[in-house]
This record gives C-alpha cells, structure tokens and sequence, in this order.
C-alpha cells in the first residue's frame, strides 16, 4: 500500500507539472506582455560540462560538514531522443562534538548519483520539457540506496526582450530511499529513515551583466518528506560568473526559512565549471 501511494503521488504530480508545461507553452497566455516567456526550443547542450564544487553546511551548533563534489555532464543522443547524462560523486568530512571520531579535514566516500533526462520529439510535443530520473548509490557510512523520477522544462524570455530575467526552469524530483546497504548502525546510530522526499525547484536566473547571473534555487531546492509530513524550504541564491567561452565560476549560499523537515541550517557553497 505504501508503494502504492508513493507512485500516485509522483504520477499525479508529473501529470499536473505536464499540464503547467503545456499551458505556459501557449504563448497566448502570456501575450500581453507579463512574464513573455517561450518554451526553450533546445535545452540541450552540444558540449560536455566538468564542474568542481565545496560545500560547508551547518547542522544546529553541533555538526558541520565540508563536501568536496566532482560532476560531469555527458550530452546523450540516441536516434530522434536527446537528453543529459550526470554523475555526481563526493567525498565528505562530518565533525563535531557529538561526533568525536570525525575530525575537521578526515574525508570519507560520500553519495554518488546518477542522473538521466531528456525527451523524444514524439513525446509530449506541444510542452518540449524532459523526462528522466535518478540513482543514488550509497558509499561509505552514511548514504542509502534511493531512486526516483523526476520532470522539468525551461522558459525563456522571448527573442529580443529586454527582460533581466534569464529563464525560469522548473523541476521536480520524487526520490525514494529503499536500501540503507552500506550502512553501519554500530558506527552510526542515528541513522535517518528511508527518503521519502519531493524536491521542487523553482529555479529562476536573472541576467546581472552579460557574463553574471543571479540564479535561486538552482542548486539547493524545496523539499516535502511524504514519508513523515514536514517541509523544508530554503532561501538559496547563486552567482555565476563566466570568464569566457570554456570557464565559469560561483559562489552560493543556502539558509532555511521552514524547517519542519530538518536538512540543513547554513549551506555555503562554491564551483569551478569547465566546458569543453
């Protein structure tokens, strides 16, 4: 039954974005000038993206933990359908005086996920948003076995205009924890239950300058536990800054605003992307 009520919720809510794409997607909605927004025609890219992260969040007084991120982006193409190949793997220091065998600088194996979206020009045609998914494969002590679906498109403002804003890209993840494998209770007792999560990302980018862009909730999002109610809903803003055609950097910062769910108090957060 649980299984059960987990599917409905992700195909109601992949139904109901669907129909948002498809509505926002006539530009008749939009024609008297307020948002003037188009699908994007194309959202994918020809070039390959190697990215290099660090992140330190804060857990209450108690625990912090610095991150240090690889992903790599892999365009994909398979006859007509074109999508997005991503791998994320992380290494993971986690200290505090509630943990004393972690110390400041100790890294571990962290999670390590796998994520695939694109679409086929015969599939939802009319919306040209994407269709995809994502594993998360646990190493180390303290990950867990998860998967799920999730559905995004992009809009853009029309050719020509002068808005600052870049695009408006939403997306929504249901991941589902099924294994906790790899974990030990005896070195980590407080382990969390099984993810039961829905991730929303209202991403919007705005155009600081030609080469800068403010863009919120790209890389932290808004998170529903369906598995035990509760929200988490973070302020998370970004600036990116290209320096030329192959190289991009940012910086971010993340802080909760609600908290019935609890991830995270602080994230601060900065890449290196390569393009290539």
């Amino acid at each position: 039954m649980r299984l059960l009520r987990i599917f409905t919720y992700t195909l109601t809510l992949l139904i109901l974005l669907g129909f948002t794409g498809r509505a926002m997607a006539d530009e008749s909605k939009f024609s008297g000038g307020f948002l003037d927004l188009e699908k994007a025609s194309d959202q994918y890219s020809n070039q390959r993206v190697l990215e290099f992260w660090a992140y330190h969040d804060t857990f209450g007084e108690q625990t912090q933990a610095d991150t240090l991120k690889l992903r790599y982006y892999q365009p994909l193409h398979f006859d007509r359908w074109r999508g997005t190949m991503r791998l994320d793997t992380s290494y993971v220091s986690t200290y505090g005086p509630e943990l004393p065998q972690h110390q400041t600088g100790t890294y571990s194996a962290g999670n390590t996920m796998l994520t695939v979206w694109g679409n086929h020009p015969n599939v939802l045609k009319n919306w040209e948003g994407t269709l995809g998914g994502r594993i998360i494969f646990p190493f180390g002590n303290y990950g867990q076995w998860a998967a799920g679906p999730q559905i995004g498109t992009v809009y853009v403002p029309r050719q020509g205009s002068k808005s600052a804003l870049s695009d408006f890209s939403p997306l929504l993840r249901y991941m589902y924890g099924f294994d906790t494998k790899s974990n030990s209770f005896a070195n980590n007792p407080n382990q969390p239950p099984l993810v039961r999560n829905l991730n929303i990302f209202p991403t919007l980018g705005f155009n600081l300058t030609p080469n800068t862009q403010l863009r919120l909730w790209d890389e932290n999002g808004i998170a529903w536990n369906t598995g035990g109610g509760g929200w988490f809903v973070p302020l998370d803003a970004m600036v990116t800054h290209r320096l030329n055609k192959s190289f991009l950097f940012a910086v971010g910062a993340s802080k909760q605003v609600v908290q019935s769910y609890p991830v995270y108090d602080w994230s601060f957060y900065g890449k290196l992307s390569f393009n290539f």
